[in-house]
């Protein structure tokens, strides 16, 4: 810990976060009006960054992928894989975005069949809202999302292992960093961590909030301050003590854990839910997301108005950049010895497919209720977002035990993020070091904790949204700058390889000819 002390990246980050925590604690009210004017103005001003930027990303990873760079391996060519396949994807969907898929899985497709997306002309609660709803929930859960973590996973591991550079976000963009650029790479390394810290706040926040509402489903628990104070507290312990465990143990085992729990309680509601309806929306809800990808990609309503892109489409996107140097950094720690291609299709096809899966299953048994079934989960929606999961369970036989299981589910998801994104910000901040002291990820697991409580009493879930919006905004750019390194450094990686086959051919046929000139003067 006491190197930390003398790592600027770790000081002046605590103290903005936790300047930023005192500032909410102490004005509530004016914390959350400033917040709502900056969510406004980036939003108005950088929307169409965002959308410009995720989708280039998109792009930029299925090239790599599918070009002459997806066969270069991460790290020595003779290395493979530590994890096996499913652990790996465990981890991936776990430390990811496993707790928000279980938040929005319901309340995404109901919010949006209430409310579809402005400028379509589609009327809520019809046949066609249910279509719509489906279509942008698996846009929003889908390669786009995803392509922001593989960009910052490939990244890091290919400058980690292959260029056996330090696991910070500033040595992917600089080939040679002398100290006159010390200040570059200390600007760099702290607004990845400003942004880390704020993204998993976000979801750490919004995971709480929705235990807090399960609980008041169930148990009639009152939704307030105090109680998602306690809820907060005893999710800190759990994670701290994970921490303690290390990668290979807490984090792994949770994470098969978790996917394991995912899968049997989506089975059950496949199974006994609406399960021809399931697999038929589904069907044509793949076929609307690619049907209509490049459209919703680069979708906005500047003749129109309305708020309902912003509010949606690029607040994702803003959330998933704030979370990326978190979950870049943790796809890189897994990834090692696996190729460029594998990674990609890893990272951009599997957890997409399943968080389609999962929306097509909850969200699709939900849509069937309120339209055949004669239910009013969009009106519960609407009234309360965070009980849109347990008023669909309720549907369903033993209520009670699958309401515990998902609110269980959804602590073990949050508790392996935060275990992981206090290793990663304990590395972040000292220095890139691969084993991060106890004392650094305590600091950072409060401050995480402290910021989500903050934003949820301060603003609720508009504050959340806030803080990952702003957040991204520079890392933004700093993306941008690491796809460019990459690339310039694999084209040069390729032009070394072909000169050196070129030198070994010409030595090789220097020495057939010396040899047959030897053979004949004899």
């Amino acid at each position: 810990m006491s190197s930390n002390y003398r790592n600027p990246v770790f000081w002046v980050s605590a103290l903005v976060i936790t300047l930023v925590v005192v500032w909410g604690a102490a004005a509530p009210a004016g914390f959350a009006k400033i917040a709502g004017s900056v969510f406004n103005f980036t939003t108005n001003a950088f929307g169409w960054l965002y959308l410009i930027t995720v989708m280039f990303f998109v792009v930029f990873c299925l090239y790599l992928a599918l070009s002459k760079y997806g066969k270069v391996r991460l790290g020595k060519e003779d290395e493979r894989p530590k994890y096996a396949y499913f652990t790996w994807i465990g981890m991936l969907f776990s430390a990811g975005f496993g707790v928000g898929l279980v938040f929005w899985g319901v309340a995404e497709p109901m919010t949006h069949f209430g409310t579809p997306p402005t400028g379509l002309g589609v009327e809520g609660g019809t046949e066609e809202a249910a279509r719509t709803a489906m279509r942008y929930s698996f846009f929003h859960w889908g390669i786009h999302q995803w392509s922001v973590f593989t960009v910052v996973g490939l990244v890091m591991a290919y400058f980690q292992y292959k260029k056996d550079r330090g696991a910070l976000i500033s040595s992917t963009i600089t080939v040679k960093t002398p100290k006159k650029k010390a200040s570059w790479k200390t600007i760099v390394n702290t607004l990845a961590v400003i942004a880390t810290v704020m993204g998993v706040a976000t979801s750490l926040g919004m995971g709480i909030l929705q235990i807090n509402g399960g609980l008041n489903y169930m148990y009639d628990l009152p939704q307030n301050a105090g109680v998602q104070l306690i809820i907060t507290g005893i999710l800190l312990v759990l994670y701290l003590f994970s921490s303690t465990t290390g990668l290979d143990r807490g984090i792994k085992y949770l994470s098969n854990l978790n996917l394991g729990l995912a899968l049997a309680l989506m089975l059950f509601v496949l199974i006994l839910g609406p399960t021809v309806f399931i697999f038929e929306s589904f069907t044509v809800a793949i076929g609307d997301y690619i049907q209509n990808f490049v459209e919703m990609s680069f979708y906005m309503t500047p003749y129109q108005g309305g708020s309902w892109v912003k509010d949606w489409t690029i607040f994702y996107w803003a959330w998933v950049i704030a979370w990326s140097p978190f979950i870049g950094s943790f796809v890189a720690r897994i990834s090692r010895g696996r190729t460029i291609r594998e990674l990609i299709f890893g990272v951009l096809i599997v957890p997409p497919f399943i968080a389609m899966v999962w929306i097509a299953v909850f969200g699709g048994a939900a849509l069937n209720m309120d339209l055949f079934g004669g239910t009013a989960i969009t009106a519960a929606v609407s009234n309360d977002v965070t009980s849109a999961l347990f008023v669909t369970l309720e549907q369903f036989p033993l209520t009670t035990v699958l309401s515990g299981l998902s609110i269980f589910l959804i602590a073990v998801f949050l508790v392996t993020s935060a275990d992981s994104a206090t290793f990663v910000l304990g590395m972040m901040t000292s220095k890139g070091s691969m084993n991060p002291s106890m004392a650094s990820k305590i600091v950072w697991g409060t401050l995480i904790a402290a910021i989500s409580v903050v934003l949820i009493i301060s603003s609720g879930l508009q504050g959340l949204q806030t803080a990952s919006l702003i957040s991204a905004l520079p890392f933004t750019f700093i993306m941008i700058l690491m796809c460019r390194a990459l690339f310039i450094s694999l084209r040069r990686d390729h032009k070394e390889k072909v000169k050196e086959k070129e030198r070994s051919l010409i030595e090789t046929t220097s020495a057939q000819i010396a040899a047959s000139k030897q053979e004949d003067d004899h």
